[in-house]
């Protein structure tokens, strides 16, 4: 179709030429100074386009860690929290009862140990006379002035006492052991107690709510999905065969569906990741960073130009370019140095050069830059760009 209205206007354009005066030379009054360039041919990347989704690069779901109601959640949708601002507030009531009790428990733990050790010294002191009474009993034995009875009673009591005193030591262990375990439930009761207040892991935007006041919390359901507005990807699926001229690193176009239109709708962006998707299909899956913009936001769709193989192909500056409407046209200078409007095809291009379909040949003058006081046929003086 377009090829079809450039041959009319050829065509008009040509009868129009046909009727007119002789040519006049660039020499005429009113010659204007314009500054020409050649069409050439170059080698020109070949591209492709594919289209995706963009997401934040840095994406929270807030979950409870705990089965409790919720009493209260804090933001909605679209509000920006700071690190740390609190989400989502669960029902506590049975946590800090819980951890009550293990305070209480550990308590309890401590002042058994304390008594272990008392009991500890006591069998020692029952030990250290035990000891005197068996050396004064033997002394005396071996003077003969103490009965063998005597000896062996005391030999007995100095093993009672040992033995008391082992006991007492092993209750000591114990004790201590069981205090020890206790101040670990204590602790544990008291992270626990901090999973009923859900906070912002970081700077962000709250995205998603997903449950309300009186919902009960289950461990791993998100109830809140905030993310990091400072940097987003644009994630587009390709094939096998085009990821393999895509590299890690490179930078590709990258045009999102809330462009304006105004100035130059493609901006920059930097691959960087590509991850396999889908094994059966062979589809991987490349993240794109984005340079940063206040109007970005997930869930919009993007498209991503990706690079080709090189092709050689016509070129004319950008700046030569005229569009009106679906059209493309340039200044053409013929060779009695008159400007002459000729509708062109065009293809890719870049903010430099443009790629040429049709419409032109290689070495044809055309105007750089033209100014709206140009005419179609007007007399001009080329000077090389």
């Amino acid at each position: 179709m377009k090829h079809s209205v450039i041959g009319f206007v050829l065509a008009a354009l040509a009868g129009a030429s046909c009727a007119s005066q002789p040519p006049q030379t660039a020499n005429d009054r009113g010659a204007v100074t314009v500054a020409v360039d050649r069409v050439d041919a170059r080698d020109v990347a070949s591209s492709f386009e594919a289209g995706g989704i963009v997401r934040a690069r840095a994406t929270a779901l807030i979950a409870g860690r705990v089965m409790a109601p919720i009493t209260q959640v804090h933001v909605n949708p679209g509000d920006h929290v700071r690190r740390g601002a609190v989400l989502v507030t669960l029902d506590g009531r049975d946590i800090q009862a819980n951890k009550e009790r293990a305070e209480a428990a550990s308590l309890s733990a401590a002042e058994a140990a304390h008594a272990a050790e008392a009991d500890v010294r006591g069998a020692e002191s029952t030990l250290t006379l035990a000891r005197a009474t068996h050396e004064r009993m033997a002394a005396l034995q071996a003077k003969r002035s103490a009965t063998a009875q005597e000896l062996d009673q005391a030999v007995a009591a100095l093993a009672a006492a040992e033995a008391q005193r082992a006991s007492a030591q092993a209750r000591v262990a114990a004790a201590n052991s069981a205090r020890d375990a206790a101040q670990a439930s204590v602790e544990s009761a008291t992270v626990t107690a901090t999973y009923v207040v859900l906070t912002a892991p970081f700077d962000g935007v709250v995205t998603e709510r997903r449950a309300d006041p009186g919902s009960m919390a289950t461990p791993g359901m998100p109830l809140v999905v905030l993310e990091d507005p400072a940097t987003y990807r644009l994630e587009v699926q390709l094939d096998e065969a085009r990821v393999a001229l895509v590299q890690v690193g490179a930078t590709v176009s990258v045009r999102l569906d809330n462009a304006t239109g105004e100035g130059e709708p493609w901006s920059r962006g930097q691959v960087a990741e590509i991850a396999r998707v889908d094994p059966a299909s062979h589809a991987f899956l490349v993240k794109v960073d984005l340079p940063a913009s206040g109007s970005l936001r997930s869930g919009l769709f993007g498209r991503a130009r990706f690079s080709g193989p090189t092709r050689r192909a016509l070129t004319v500056p950008t700046t030569a370019l005229i569009n009106r409407g679906q059209l493309s046209f340039v200044y053409r200078v013929d060779a009695e140095g008159r400007a002459r409007l000729r509708p062109i095809s065009v293809g890719t291009g870049d903010h430099d050069r443009t790629e040429v379909l049709a419409g032109l040949r290689e070495g044809d003058a055309i105007v750089t830059n033209p100014s709206p006081s140009l005419t179609d046929g007007g007399p001009v003086i080329g000077e090389p760009r």
